[in-house]
């Protein structure tokens, strides 16, 4: 049985394995896929605490149900995802490129031509499962500027490591980084 680390997060709780993504750096892995009633209780916290905005931006994937969850409590028809690959039912997309803690390799995240006109002259928030580096929040914050948006706010569940001692973003909940699987905060 690997290390856990206990979170009480929007009244609930629940058991993280604690997972080695680099050596001697654990994370606490906190996946909301499938987990529809952390996403349901959560959502309201987050919505709560944001400024007005038009539209919900979140990375592919592990934010999409956040993103899902706020735009319907928030009454927008719509949200948007920068996705980790060019479609072919894209027309001119916005790219860039980004490293994330999760994924630790250079990776692109692209914003389709159609979302990027809805967002022009909009205000946006950026939103994700756990903040931690800020490398994937300042990937999607470059597509929404660059397509004329506004980031009015940013917003995660969780917030890890230093990205905890931010006063930029919203988040719920402290998330900290590990030294090994063993379970030491780092």
């Amino acid at each position: 049985m690997p290390a856990t680390y206990h979170l009480r997060v929007a009244g609930l709780e629940r058991e993280l394995p604690l997972v080695e993504v680099a050596p001697g750096l654990a994370i606490a892995s906190f996946v909301i896929l499938g987990d529809a009633e952390l996403v349901e209780a959560a959502a309201p916290e987050i919505a709560r605490r944001l400024p007005p905005v038009d539209f919900v931006v979140s990375a592919e994937a592990k934010g999409i149900p956040l993103a899902q969850e706020l735009s319907r409590i928030l009454g927008l028809k719509r949200y948007l995802v920068a996705r980790k690959s060019i479609k072919p039912y894209m027309i001119d997309p916005l790219v860039t490129e980004v490293v994330s803690i999760t994924t630790q390799k250079k990776q692109i995240l692209c914003l389709d031509g159609k979302d990027a006109a809805a967002v022009c002259g909009r205000r946006v928030a950026v939103v994700d499962d756990v903040i931690s580096t800020g490398a994937s929040l300042e990937a999607v914050e470059h597509l929404v500027k660059s397509a004329g948006g506004t980031v009015a706010a940013r917003a995660a569940i969780l917030a890890e490591g230093e990205a905890a001692e931010r006063n930029d973003i919203i988040f719920l909940e402290k998330l900290p980084l590990f030294k090994s699987a063993a379970g030491r905060p780092a």
